[in-house]
């Protein structure tokens, strides 16, 4: 097995950089901090590039950056970088476009004020509901959840993927299988960044809406689910988002941070992001779902209870 070998653009214009032609697969990559190449990043093994192996060996150029890349999915489509050589004429072929999308859309979404300047923030551009707003204890911590802010979110973060996979097919890559990953669930605690000014992010959001500590890991946990099954959902149509396969990082069995727990706790580094422990785990049953996809090209092979297995594009 092959550590996936990751470098910058600026790397195919330097004389000293990649050889392309030299790797089995070739992927182009872009993202949010799950994708960082931060030194801070890099030192703690935190990024989830850096622990994808494959079979073969395999590059990617990665054009996530040094900063906390895309904050919100929309920025996919000014990012010149990954633009260009995704689209440009004499752009390479690449095997699979990786992404790291739609956590921090997410997450801005559920830290979205009841006012703006004064002015209410109707319930459709919350994820959140305040407490007059709440539903029935029965209905869980559902009682808590704007469907209709779910419901703005789904349709902006659908135009937003229907784009880059528009972007993806009129260039050299056309039809090129897009990797996503859903995110694991994070604990709500105030555990922030190592610099000052970034974090923690769901835990001063949910204090703001009162609601209970009690409620604080199921709530974060509905919000990742929904991501989770609108991703799934977009992948299983074909028809409006061919080429996209979509992991489920939800599934993979991770030690939850402790709540409370200000630094490094379980498989986290901070609130949102995974530490190595973290990255690893997802980094290596991802890597198994890419190489099948890329294997089969895209075919991937189901095996239902009865034993016998059934192909699907």
């Amino acid at each position: 097995m092959d550590h996936l070998a990751c470098f910058a653009p600026e790397d195919l214009q330097s004389t000293a950089g990649p050889d392309l032609q030299g790797y089995h697969w070739r992927l182009l990559a872009q993202g949010d901090s799950w994708f960082s190449t931060a030194q801070a990043k890099l030192s703690a093994h935190a990024n989830l590039l850096q622990e994808l192996v494959l079979t073969k060996p395999a590059v990617a150029i990665n054009c996530a950056g040094q900063r906390e890349s895309l904050s919100k999915v929309v920025e996919l489509q000014s990012a010149p970088d990954f633009v260009r050589l995704l689209t440009a004429p004499d752009a390479p072929v690449w095997d699979g476009i990786l992404l790291s999308v739609g956590g921090n859309d997410l997450i801005k979404a559920a830290q979205t004020p009841t006012q703006i300047d004064g002015a209410e923030v109707p319930l459709h551009l919350r994820l959140l509901r305040r407490q007059t707003e709440w539903g029935p204890p029965s209905a869980g911590v559902g009682r808590y959840f704007s469907e209709p802010g779910w419901a703005t979110y789904a349709d902006y973060l659908k135009a937003n993927l229907r784009h880059l996979l528009t972007l993806r097919d009129q260039g050299p890559s056309a039809g090129k299988p897009v990797f996503m990953h859903c995110y694991a669930v994070p604990m709500p605690r105030p555990a922030g960044a190592e610099d000052a000014g970034h974090g923690p992010w769901l835990y001063p959001a949910l204090k703001a809406y009162a609601i209970p500590a009690a409620d604080w890991a199921a709530v974060s946990r509905l919000m990742v689910m929904h991501l989770a099954q609108l991703l799934k959902t977009l992948m299983a149509d074909k028809e409006q988002f061919p080429g996209l396969f979509v992991f489920d990082s939800t599934a993979v069995p991770l030690a939850a941070a402790a709540p409370g727990a200000s630094g490094i706790s379980g498989d986290w580094h901070n609130e949102i992001h995974l530490n190595h422990s973290g990255c690893l785990k997802i980094g290596r049953a991802w890597s198994e779902h890419i190489e099948q996809v890329l294997t089969t090209g895209g075919l991937v092979v189901e095996t239902p209870p009865s034993g016998r297995g059934r192909a699907r594009r």
